[in-house]
């Protein structure tokens, strides 16, 4: 393996983890324990950070230049 694949694993690998951790502490935080009048706001925050991601996603996937750049 070259030094690109290691990083990229271990990229992954940490990404992964952090997505672990926090499908841990949403689920120990709003779905165990009452999350009280919070849980309207969280919802409203997830659904906003949802459409943003969609709309970078979007935005990229739609550009006809995005794999031109030399880094590809």
């Amino acid at each position: 393996m070259d030094e690109r694949s290691i990083a990229g694993l271990v990229a992954t690998a940490v990404i992964a983890a952090l997505a672990v951790f926090g499908l841990y502490g949403f689920t120990t935080g709003y779905l165990l324990d009452s999350p009280g009048e919070y849980l309207a706001p969280s919802m409203g925050v997830l659904a906003v950070a949802a459409v943003a991601v969609a709309a970078l996603i979007a935005s990229g996937v739609g550009s006809g230049r995005w794999r031109e750049n030399p880094y590809w």
